[in-house]
């Protein structure tokens, strides 16, 4: 079964971006109950140690290592990488998580907010993709795993001209992941990439899109019944526990009631 597929990555080390809130943190925490270490990295870590904390007492297996990173500064990204390396030999499994939305249309929006979204929801995740490779080839690891987390968005424009630029990234992601795979065997490695796309899903994402409209952020959620955050740990351990041989490209999903 699954728990018995998940066996083989015990002890194993993950790297989680954005794992302070939202869908990191329950990505994060569910690795932990399967016996891996995570490294999981936000620009705040009381969060993240908070959660440590509570895996802790919960005596899941595994370990959650909060680390404090600044995916929008690279030095910052490789000086984690080569941490990881010094403490833990390298990362397994790169689950490339952060990601976030600012509210600025393609005909009015601020330069800044497209800079940010470009820098962690594209740059980011190509540098920790390629950190994570090299950290994997470094130690002739055949079987390690990279898993971005896409958006509904990455795969259709919805007529929402806030999310028209978040969109464009996440396109981005989408051409990066099957660009990575490509790669991959060229490179004659096991090492496989996925990306889970989900629509809406009940997190403090909309906050952070509409930060000077929290009602309007709310009603976003409150309109239908939202996927939760749990249910993205799930396809990460689905994704995870795929047999060797079985690559999961992309994984859709919506809330039942979403219509777009």
């Amino acid at each position: 079964g699954r728990a018995g597929a998940m066996e083989r990555w015990t002890g194993r080390v993950a790297l989680v971006t954005g794992a302070s809130v939202g869908i990191g943190a329950a990505v994060a925490r569910a690795l932990v109950q399967h016996g891996m270490k995570v490294v999981g990295c936000a620009r705040s870590v009381d969060k993240i140690e908070k959660l440590a904390a509570e895996c802790q007492s919960a005596g899941y297996p595994g370990t959650l290592i909060p680390y404090k990173c600044d995916l929008s500064n690279e030095e910052e990204i490789l000086s984690m990488f080569s941490a990881i390396k010094t403490l833990h030999q390298g990362v397994d499994v790169c689950i490339n998580n952060a990601g976030l939305a600012r509210p600025e249309p393609l005909l009015s929006g601020r330069t800044e907010g497209w800079r940010t979204m470009i820098d962690v929801n594209v740059m980011a995740v190509s540098i920790c993709t390629r950190e994570a490779y090299q950290s994997m080839k470094e130690r002739n690891i055949d079987d390690g795993h990279i898993i971005n987390i896409n958006s509904m968005n990455g795969h259709s424009v919805v007529p929402q001209s806030v999310v028209h630029f978040y969109s464009a990234t996440k396109y981005a992601v989408t051409a990066l992941t099957e660009g990575l795979r490509q790669e991959l065997r060229e490179a004659r490695t096991h090492i496989r990439a996925t990306c889970i796309s989900p629509g809406l899903v009940e997190t403090g994402f909309a906050f952070k899109l509409h930060d000077n409209d929290p009602e309007r952020a709310a009603a976003t959620y409150e309109s239908i019944r939202c996927l939760k955050a749990e249910d993205m740990a799930n396809a990460v351990i689905y994704v995870l526990s795929a047999p060797p041989h079985v690559q999961i490209g992309d994984i859709q999903m919506r809330p039942t009631e979403q219509i777009s």
